[in-house]
């Protein structure tokens, strides 16, 4: 289970603070799959970033299961990240002078897998998302929804129990925005938990629970999800 419990989340920009994001309570339960929408600079990102370990709250508590994720050191919150949670980022965030394979391998290496454990483990992934004739070709060397679905299989490679998901859609052709899609129900049915920002709202269709991020203010309107885009 993730719970924030009074999380918030300031800048100071030109000398005023400003709140990002301002969470009384929420809870997800493992094996949820959750989409959040709202509008740009509503806050969506730092949401993400808080949950997966990578930006402290200014105030309050977040929760994994009864680890309170900020009180963890930063080599442990590392940790969590590397054994529990998988990132798919907008911008793919791939390694431009990796292959797609070698992009594959990162956590893998990360892990402690033999070489060859590496090689056969991200092979079959990528081949999952139909790029076993792209092994060896770089990000430049990829069409924009080709390095998405690499992105994914270097998200999944490991087995991540959570996955965070930062507008995986945005700039797919329909074709690979399919592709992400089903990665991400075939990861739901299997009990593993999904938590997508997104605008796009037929992609947010694909979850079982919906939340409005609104000036850093979250609230559970999944009626009037088409208000909030």
């Amino acid at each position: 289970m993730i719970r924030l419990e009074n999380v918030v989340r300031t800048y100071v920009r030109h000398g005023q603070t400003v709140t990002a994001l301002h969470c009384k309570h929420l809870k997800i339960e493992m094996g949820e799959y959750v989409a959040v929408i709202g509008p740009s600079g509503s806050g969506k990102t730092t949401l993400l970033s808080l949950l997966g370990g990578m930006l402290s709250p200014t105030a309050g508590q977040i929760y994994l299961d009864d680890c309170s994720l900020y009180e963890q050191s930063v080599a442990v919150r590392s940790a969590i990240r590397l054994s529990r949670m998988g990132f798919v980022f907008q911008t793919f965030n791939l390694i431009p002078y990796l292959t797609a394979l070698q992009n594959v391998q990162v956590p893998l290496s990360l892990k402690g897998d033999a070489r060859d454990v590496q090689d056969s483990v991200a092979t079959s992934m990528l081949c999952r998302f139909g790029l076993g004739d792209r092994l060896n070709h770089k990000p430049s060397e990829l069409s924009v929804g080709q390095q998405q679905r690499v992105a994914l299989a270097r998200t999944l490679v490991n087995g991540p129990q959570i996955i965070l998901a930062d507008e995986p859609t945005g700039n797919l052709d329909p074709a690979s925005r399919e592709v992400v899609l089903k990665a991400f129900d075939d990861c739901h049915s299997e009990g593993r938990t999904i938590l997508m920002v997104t605008h796009d709202l037929a992609a947010a269709a694909h979850a079982g629970r919906r939340l409005v991020l609104r000036e850093g203010s979250i609230s559970e309107q999944s009626d009037v999800i088409s208000e909030a885009a």
